[in-house]
């Protein structure tokens, strides 16, 4: 028999950080470098302890270009590049959650973001607005080979880079694949397992592989 519970993440009042973890944060990025700072964190990893979570989340500040208010920090995530990523309020990242920005790139995650487990994001040039959710496996690429020229093996061929936005209010199901230069509109769902190839329109549910418009909301 269907269950419905209230909601709990979308509705959770954000909390302000403690004055501590700012301090901290910025005395780390002021004596160690980066790389001494992603060694830090990665002692932090493998545990849920209210003190490794606290760790990992003073580190990853001092790390991240920007870093809001009330973000959670699951066991097992990881990072490269986070010199180039923005986070905002209230951001869940789940566990082995995995995102690999580019030194020379962009990521920037809005308020209330929720980010499910064994996530993994080619953050070369991403955009998610505020109030998004992303189920556990959901995979998004930002860059394809170009594939030319053809005498050479694809792998050794140059890279494009496509921007993704993922826009406000969506909601992204597990397992979903979404492909380079792809723009979801406000308000849109993305059915589980389905693999976006193209734009999708505000308010619009889409799933399937390739995936296509079920129906508007």
């Amino acid at each position: 028999m269907e269950k419905i519970v209230k909601a709990f993440f979308g509705v959770k009042e954000i909390k302000e950080d403690a004055g501590f973890e700012l301090e901290f944060a910025q005395h780390l990025k002021k004596d160690l470098i980066i790389g001494e700072r992603l060694s830090l964190y990665e002692r932090f990893t493998c545990s849920d302890t209210k003190f490794d979570s606290l760790m990992r989340k003073i580190l990853l500040r001092s790390l991240c270009k920007s870093f809001g208010n009330d973000v959670t920090v699951s066991a097992f995530v990881s990072f490269a590049h986070p010199e180039t990523i923005e986070l905002g309020d209230g951001v869940f990242l789940g566990k082995y959650a995995f995102i690999q920005a580019r030194h020379d790139g962009y990521c920037k995650i809005g308020n209330k973001v929720w980010i499910g487990p064994y996530t993994y994001f080619d953050a070369r040039a991403l955009i998610i607005d505020d109030c998004v959710g992303i189920g556990p496996g959901t995979k998004i690429l930002g860059s394809e080979h170009t594939g030319d020229p053809k005498d050479l093996p694809i792998i050794r061929t140059d890279l494009i880079i496509k921007p993704v936005k993922i826009c406000r209010n969506c909601d992204i199901g597990i397992n979903a694949v979404i492909l380079p230069g792809v723009t979801i509109g406000e308000g849109s769902i993305v059915g589980a397992g389905a693999v976006v190839t193209k734009d999708v329109e505000p308010n619009t549910i889409v799933a399937g592989v390739p995936a296509k418009v079920l129906k508007k909301r």
